[in-house]
C-alpha cells in the first residue's frame, strides 16, 4: 500500500513537473556557465519543498539531482531493512547525518564503491555464509576502507578490513618484504569472519560487535562499566571513544545507502572487472607481473589492482605455489604461455628508468598540495615519492625558497589518490567528528 502512495506521489510530482518545469536560480546560472565554459557539474541543485520529497522515477531525474527525503521515509526504510537483518539497524538524527554523508556530499565516491562492489561483496557473502554471520557485515569494509584493497590508514591499519601489523599475525595473515596478505581480498575477508564471530561471542549483541570490531573488545567493556553495566550501544556511545561512537550510526548509514541508492539517484561507477569476468591461475616458478603485463598484453596498473598482494610486482620462489588474479581471456593466455612466462628474462627497473618514470604525466592525476609551516622541497618530495626536481619542473620554480600556503602541483599515480581520498570512517574522521550526540 505504501508502494503505491509513494508512486502515485510521484507521479503526481512528474505531471508537474512537465507541466509547469522549474530550475532554481542557482541552477539555470549553473547550466548558463556549463554550457559556456564547459565545466564539470559541481552544484548541488535546491531542494524540494516538503510536498515533494518523495523520489522521483529516475528515468526523469538529471543524473544530477539529488533527491531529499522525510524522516518518515528514511526510518521506514531502515525498519524494513532491519525486518531482514539479525542485526539491529535504528534510524535517529546520527544515522541520517551519516546518511547525509554517502548519499550527498560523498555521492560521487559511493558510486564508486558501488562499482567496486561487485567485484569485493560475492567473496564477502561466500565467507560470511561459510561462518554462519549476517550478510549485512560486508558493510563495514565500506567503512574501513571504501573497498579499497590497498587502502592504508595513517595508523597502519592496512587492506579491504584495515588490518595492523601485529593484529594479521593472530590470523595467519602473513606479511613479508614480497607479498602482504592484509590486501588480500581472500584471505583478509577470512580474518575478519573470523574476528567478528570471535566478538559476538564475547558481547552476545551485534552492535556491540561492530563497534568493537573498530574499538576493541577492551574498549567496549570499559564503556559498558562506565555506564553502570548497560549493554545497549545507544546508552553506552556516550562513553566510547569518538571514532567508535560513531561507526555504528555509519555502519547503519552505509547499509541504507547501499541497498537505497536507486531511491538516491546514485548508479553503480561502471568498473573495468567484475567478479564473474575474473579467474585465478596458479604461479608455480618465480614470476616477474612486468613480464605477464609485457606478454599478456595487460597493463601494469590492473595487475596491481587485481593482485595488491604482491608488493614489489613479483612473486619469488618463497611464495610458491601462489596465485594470481586474471581477466578470464587473459587467464586462457596464461595457460597457453605459461613456460614462455617462467622462462622470460628478469629484468631490473635501472636508475634511469625510476628517473624518467617520475617525472612522466601521463597515466598520473594532477593533486594539489598546499605548502604548511616547515615544509621544504625534500620533505613534500618523500611524502609524494617523486624528487625535489620533479617539484620544481611541474611547478616551474627555479629556487628553493617555498611559502607557507604556496600551492604546488604533484602528479601522482591514479592509485594513490584512490587510496588517499577513501570515503571509509577512519579516513574522514575530522569531517565525522562533528557527528556527535
Amino acid at each position: 500500500m505504501r508502494d503505491t502512495i509513494l508512486a502515485l506521489k510521484n507521479l503526481l510530482f512528474i505531471v508537474i513537473l512537465l507541466s509547469a518545469p522549474f530550475v532554481c536560480q542557482a541552477d539555470k546560472k549553473w547550466a548558463e556557465d556549463r554550457s559556456s565554459k564547459n565545466i564539470k557539474h559541481t552544484h548541488t541543485p535546491c531542494q524540494l519543498n516538503e510536498n515533494e520529497t518523495e523520489v522521483l522515477n529516475n528515468d526523469v531525474l538529471a543524473v544530477s539531482a539529488v533527491p531529499v527525503f522525510t524522516n518518515e521515509d528514511y526510518s521506514w526504510r531502515i525498519k524494513k531493512l532491519n525486518e531482514a537483518s539479525p542485526v539491529q539497524l535504528d534510524f535517529n538524527d546520527i544515522v541520517k547525518r551519516y546518511i547525509d554523508v554517502y548519499s550527498v556530499r560523498h555521492r560521487d565516491k559511493t558510486a564508486r564503491i558501488l562499482g567496486l562492489s561487485e567485484i569485493y561483496f560475492p567473496i564477502f557473502e561466500e565467507y560470511l555464509d561459510k561462518y554462519d554471520l549476517p550478510l549485512e557485515l560486508k558493510y563495514i569494509a565500506v567503512i574501513e576502507s571504501a573497498l579499497n584493497p590497498k587502502a592504508r590508514s595513517r595508523s597502519g591499519a592496512t587492506g579491504l578490513w584495515q588490518f595492523m601489523y601485529h593484529a594479521s599475525r593472530m590470523f595467519d595473515l602473513k606479511i613479508s618484504s614480497y607479498v602482504d596478505e592484509r590486501m588480500d581480498p581472500v584471505k583478509s575477508t577470512d580474518a575478519a569472519c573470523k574476528y567478528l564471530q570471535y566478538l559476538y561471542r564475547i558481547f552476545g549483541d551485534w552492535q556491540l560487535a561492530i563497534a568493537a570490531y573498530n574499538g576493541g573488545p577492551g574498549v567496549v567493556r570499559d564503556a559498558i562499566k562506565a555506564s553502570g553495566g548497560k549493554t545497549n550501544f545507544w546508552e553506552i556511545a556516550a562513553f566510547l571513544p569518538d571514532q567508535t561512537r560513531t561507526y555504528v550510526p555509519a555502519f547503519i548509514a552505509v547499509n541504507y545507502v547501499m541497498n537505497y541508492n536507486q531511491e538516491h539517484n546514485i548508479a553503480p561507477e561502471n568498473m573495468k572487472f567484475s567478479y564473474l569476468k575474473l579467474s585465478d591461475v596458479t604461479v608455480k616458478e618465480p614470476l616477474s607481473l612486468q613480464t605477464v603485463s609485457k606478454e599478456l598484453d595487460i597493463s601494469i596498473a590492473d595487475l596491481r589492482r587485481l593482485n595488491p598482494i604482491y608488493k614489489l610486482d613479483f612473486i619469488p620462489n618463497s611464495e610458491l605455489p601462489a596465485k594470481l588474479t586474471l581477466p578470464v581471456d587473459i587467464a586462457l593466455a596464461y595457460v597457453e604461455k605459461e613456460s614462455e612466462l617462467y622462462a622470460a628474462p628478469k629484468t631490473k627497473v635501472l636508475y634511469h628508468d625510476i628517473e624518467r618514470n617520475m617525472s612522466l604525466t601521463s597515466g598520473k592525476k594532477c593533486i594539489i598540495h598546499v605548502v604548511k609551516a616547515g615544509e621544504f622541497f625534500h620533505k613534500i618530495a618523500m611524502k609524494y615519492a617523486c624528487t625535489s626536481n620533479n617539484l620544481k619542473k611541474w611547478n616551474k620554480i627555479n629556487g628553493d625558497v617555498l611559502h607557507i600556503g604556496q600551492k604546488l602541483k604533484v602528479w601522482v599515480p591514479v592509485s594513490e589518490t584512490s587510496s588517499s581520498s577513501q570515503l571509509g570512517l577512519k579516513s574522514t574522521v575530522d569531517e565525522f567528528s562533528m557527528l556527535t550526540y
